[in-house]
């Protein structure tokens, strides 16, 4: 038996005006997650303990199996383990992003104009990170660049004792009130401010204004935390795995749990990804790497849904099951393979509020081997009707594995 996650990051949502009143899944034209979900088991899961924020870190290692008030340590150690940083005990880490923010204002004045810097492509945020590194690092701190707008900052000696705020969560909104506080909360601020000074005029930026994009004005960090504490995936449930990701929070998870982690060329983390080659690589680990399970994470519609942007997400539903689902369900039944597949977002990611919510999800569990009959299409509200409920994703992925 082979165990496919299917994982659309953020895929939930609440009703949009522009869809009359109903949501992304139940809109969109995803015929084979409905058969799947017809054929299958259909219920919700909370995926977000709580007292804990309803980020993809912690929405994924729920989803992954992992009781995660046991072993989360925060959010950007995981990215750093990705990056290939090796933290030390104590090591403090923070995401450091890439953000737009307005011109002209006290740096207090300013607005969040995009969290993402127009979505920067690696090679330009590499050279602006270079630079920040160059004019910004001490013995005990120092920049390491990621992918597209997402970095990294590492704080030997640091604190995690500081409140700050991810910056999809405050678009359009004046930084003022959301700037660090804490233990060397001053200290970060210098950082973000001497990082606006840099960048502004830095020729990567400049060329990006004049081609009509937006720049990458400043750093913005989030997400602190220490050494993470994992267990090894394998080794927990008695299965090999593998993870396909573009994003370096689910590489980081993969790394740090074992895992195979498979990088995919053109794969974005945005509707634009290669979902060809994210469901290609899924096959050939299963088959000729001899893998049991593989956890497939497409970013795309929580990037949507930060935008504010409903088509988009609508669209990258309808690609996840035409080109993910649709591909992988079709090769494993031609190669009489037998599977179980788990389709679910981590959270939603409610295009009308542009950042994450801790609702429960939707999951279907639909096996190849014995079907199920829930005769319901996939969407937030049929998950509700069937009265099949999980309290945490580490109860999901056991009976997941398990029935």
């Amino acid at each position: 038996m082979k165990y496919l996650v299917i994982l659309g990051d953020g895929m939930a949502d609440y009703p949009i005006s522009e869809f009359n009143g109903k949501t992304v899944l139940d809109v969109a034209n995803k015929p084979n997650i409905d058969y799947m979900s017809m054929h299958g088991e259909l219920g919700l899961v909370k995926t977000v303990p709580d007292g804990l924020k309803p980020g993809s870190d912690v929405a994924n290692l729920s989803v992954l199996g992992y009781e995660v008030k046991n072993c989360y340590t925060g959010r950007s150690p995981l990215e750093a383990a990705s990056i290939g940083v090796d933290l030390k005990d104590n090591d403090v880490t923070f995401r450091a992003n890439l953000v737009t923010l307005s011109d002209d204002e006290p740096f207090e004045n300013k607005v969040m104009q995009d969290y993402s810097a127009g979505e920067i492509t690696p090679d330009e945020a590499k050279e602006l990170i270079d630079a920040v590194e160059k004019e910004l690092h001490t013995d005990f701190i120092h920049f390491y660049s990621g992918v597209s707008y997402r970095h990294l900052l590492v704080w030997t000696g640091g604190s995690t004792n500081v409140k700050l705020t991810p910056p999809h969560d405050i678009s359009d909104k004046k930084i003022g009130e959301y700037l660090p506080c804490g233990d060397n909360g001053d200290k970060l601020l210098e950082l973000m401010k001497r990082s606006n000074e840099i960048l502004k005029n830095h020729p990567v930026n400049q060329k990006r204004v004049k081609e009509g994009k937006n720049p990458a004005t400043s750093l913005w960090f989030w997400g602190e935390g220490t050494k993470p504490k994992i267990d090894n995936f394998k080794e927990k449930f008695g299965i090999s795995g593998s993870m396909i990701s573009a994003v370096d929070l689910l590489k980081g998870i993969a790394i740090c749990a074992k895992m195979k982690s498979i990088d995919v060329p053109g794969a974005t983390g945005n509707w634009d990804t290669n979902f060809d080659g994210k469901a290609q690589a899924a096959f050939d680990t299963l088959t000729k790497d001899g893998q049991d399970f593989v956890y497939i994470h497409m970013e795309a519609p929580d990037e949507c849904g930060h935008q504010g942007n409903a088509e988009k997400k609508k669209l990258s539903v309808e690609l996840i099951d035409e080109k993910v689902v649709g591909f992988l369900k079709d090769t494993l039944d031609n190669h009489n393979i037998e599977y179980k597949m788990l389709i679910l977002p981590d959270h939603p990611t409610p295009v009308s509020l542009k950042t994450h919510v801790a609702d429960p999800v939707p999951y279907i569990i639909y096996s190849s081997k014995q079907a199920e009959e829930s005769g319901l299409c996939y969407n937030e509200e049929n998950g509700k009707k069937t009265g099949v409920y999980f309290d945490s994703g580490a109860e999901l992925m056991k009976h997941f594995l398990e029935k």
